[in-house]
C-alpha cells in the first residue's frame, strides 16, 4: 500500500460526526453480536417473501414468475446479475456436488417441460429448493420429491464470498479495501466469520481506525468528560484530537458512540491524509447533490478523485446518510493509497 501522510496538528475548527462502523471490539467484550445471515441465506430469506406468487411463463416480477425469472429477480436483490433463462444460468458459476449444497446455490433440473436443462431454483437448505412451480407458484420442494428428484441435473455456486467473511462478496467493490485493512489489522471482523459491512461507524471507532493507520501516541489521554482513560479508544481519541482530525464539542464532550455521516467521513479522511486539490480537480469530481458552496465540497470531491474501487464513482454522494463499515474502510483504503 502507498505510504500514508501524517496530518500536522493545527487549530482546526471542531465539527460534528455521525455514523457507526463496528471495528471489532476487544475479545473480552461480551455483547458482540454473532447472529448474521450469510449472503446465500439472505437470498433465501428474500425469496421466501414471494411464496405463493403465481407461476407465469416469461414472468420476471412479483406479479408472476417463471423459474429463471424468479432466480434472476432474487439474485438481483444482492446486486448479482444472472442471465435470463435456465439454460443460460446453468453456464455461470462453479459446479458443486449435491452433498456440498449451501443456501443460495442454484439448483437445476432437466427434462421437465422440454429436453435438457429446463428448470432452476435456489437451494434453501434442509434438502429443499425454493422455485417457481407451475402448480403452486413460488414454493419449496424437496430434492427427494418423486417428481423433482429424478430430474435433478446439478448445481452451481454463483456467489463467491470472501475467504475471511461469509457476508462479503468477492466481487463487491469494497472487498479489496476490506481485505487490505483486515490483513493490516486496521479494522477487524466479528466472531462467526462475519464483517457486518452495512453496520455504521461511531466517532470513537473512526478515531481508532484512523490512528491504527497514523500510529500517533498522545501527549495525554483525558481530554473529554465523556471519554474516561479506561475507554478502549481513549488513546486513539486523544491522539486524533491532538492531530486536529476529529475534535470535541463546545460542551467538553467527544460523543464516542455517536454515528458518523458520509460527509463527516469525507472531512476526517481529507484531514488525515492531507488530500489537497485545486478547484479544477474538485470540479471534475463533483456530485450533483453537493453544491460548490457546501462547506465540505472539497473533502467530498476528494472521495471521488482518489477512488480506485468504483465505490465513490457515482453521480450523487448522499452525504447525510450513515457511513457503513464497508464504505468507511474503502475511504480509508483510498486515502492510504492516494498519490
Amino acid at each position: 500500500m502507498g505510504k500514508f501522510k501524517k496530518i500536522v496538528a493545527s487549530g482546526l475548527a471542531s465539527f460534528m460526526l455521525a455514523t457507526a462502523a463496528p471495528i471489532a471490539l476487544p475479545a473480552t467484550h461480551t455483547q458482540v453480536e454473532v447472529k448474521a445471515a450469510s449472503i446465500g441465506e439472505s437470498l433465501v430469506s428474500y425469496g421466501k417473501k414471494f411464496i405463493g406468487v403465481p407461476y407465469v411463463f416469461g414472468g420476471t416480477t412479483p406479479k408472476g414468475f417463471d423459474c429463471s425469472g424468479f432466480t434472476q429477480y432474487v439474485y438481483k436483490s444482492e446486486g448479482v446479475s444472472l442471465p435470463r433463462t435456465a439454460e443460460q444460468q446453468y453456464n455461470v458459476g462453479k459446479a458443486v456436488s449435491k452433498s456440498q449444497l449451501i443456501p443460495g446455490d442454484l439448483v437445476f433440473f432437466a427434462n421437465t417441460y422440454k429436453p435438457g436443462i429446463s428448470h432452476v431454483g435456489i437451494y434453501a437448505g434442509g434438502n429443499l429448493v425454493l422455485n417457481a412451480t407451475s402448480s403452486q407458484g413460488i414454493a419449496l420442494v424437496s430434492l427427494s420429491n418423486s417428481y423433482w428428484g429424478p430430474k435433478y441435473a446439478g448445481a452451481k455456486r454463483v456467489i463467491e464470498t470472501s475467504d475471511k467473511f461469509r457476508d462479503i462478496l468477492k466481487n463487491d467493490p469494497t472487498y479489496p479495501a476490506i481485505e487490505a485493512l483486515t490483513n493490516d489489522n486496521i479494522i477487524q471482523g466479528y466472531e462467526n466469520n462475519i464483517f457486518k459491512p452495512d453496520e455504521p461507524v461511531t466517532r470513537g471507532q473512526a478515531a481508532a481506525i484512523i490512528n491504527r493507520v497514523l500510529k500517533n501516541e498522545p501527549n495525554q489521554v483525558e481530554y473529554f468528560k465523556d471519554v474516561a482513560a479506561s475507554n478502549p479508544f481513549a488513546k486513539d481519541i486523544a491522539a486524533i484530537r491532538e492531530a486536529g482530525i476529529i475534535n470535541g464539542f463546545s460542551d467538553g464532550t467527544f460523543r464516542p458512540y455517536a454515528n458518523m455521516t458520509r460527509t463527516e467521513m469525507a472531512i476526517i479522511v481529507h484531514k488525515a491524509f492531507e488530500l489537497q486539490m485545486g478547484d479544477a480537480t474538485a470540479a471534475a469530481n463533483s456530485y450533483s447533490d453537493v453544491s460548490p458552496s457546501n462547506w465540505a465540497y472539497e473533502p467530498i470531491a476528494a472521495m471521488k478523485a482518489i477512488d480506485t474501487t468504483g465505490v465513490f464513482k457515482t453521480s450523487k454522494y448522499n452525504g447525510s446518510t450513515r457511513a457503513s463499515r464497508a464504505i468507511f474502510s474503502t475511504a480509508i483504503y483510498n486515502g492510504m493509497n492516494a498519490k
